[in-house]
């Protein structure tokens, strides 16, 4: 049966822990995550993956070492970082991100 997510439903899931990614589908080899972000995460990269992250509420900044800028991504803004480019999420209050990544990825970087 195919049935439809209700992503409030997903949030609710995660129960205020924030950097606690919970999997919302699988696509192929891909899995979609949405997490709580708060406060900063950690400076981590990742070797064989891409990351992407979509801010479904609040704002994320990306922090990204030179000679990269940092990004501020808002409700309905995504960014891609490359493999091997050292970044450090960080949000001032709750956000909330999708995140599409490898099923073998680990969230918590290199």
């Amino acid at each position: 049966m195919i049935s439809k997510l209700i992503l409030d439903e997903k949030m609710e899931e995660i129960g205020g822990k924030p950097w606690n990614p919970v999997e919302v589908a699988s696509v192929n080899d891909q899995v979609i995550r949405i997490a709580m972000c708060r406060g900063e995460y950690h400076w981590h990269k990742h070797t064989n993956e891409d990351e992407f992250f979509f801010v479904l509420r609040g704002e994320l900044t990306i922090q990204l070492k030179l000679p990269h800028s940092n990004i501020t991504l808002y409700e309905n803004e995504l960014a891609v970082i490359p493999k091997n480019v050292e970044h450090c999420p960080k949000s001032t209050g709750d956000t909330y991100i999708l995140m599409f990544e490898p099923r073998v990825l680990i969230s918590q970087g290199d």
